[in-house]
């Protein structure tokens, strides 16, 4: 893949927001997190980092891509 070609496909992806930032405002008050919204929220909390935790998997792959790639 040429160089222009990877920077084509890097301008169309999409920017990716992760639920755990928006989860964080819903679980807090007066600039503290609330132990009883962290609770009740607890499955979607659970699930937002399993997805935190791919999307580093997936970003830290592609920068191995993209260094290998740009080394060869």
């Amino acid at each position: 893949m040429k160089a222009s070609d990877l920077v084509k496909v890097l301008r169309e992806l999409p920017e990716y927001r992760l639920r755990l930032i928006e989860l964080t405002w819903k679980v807090t008050r007066d600039g503290s997190i609330d132990p009883g919204l962290v609770a009740f929220h607890s499955k979607e909390i659970a699930e937002a980092i399993a997805e935190a935790e791919a999307y580093r998997d997936a970003t830290r792959e592609a920068v191995r891509c993209l260094m290998d790639h740009f080394q060869s």
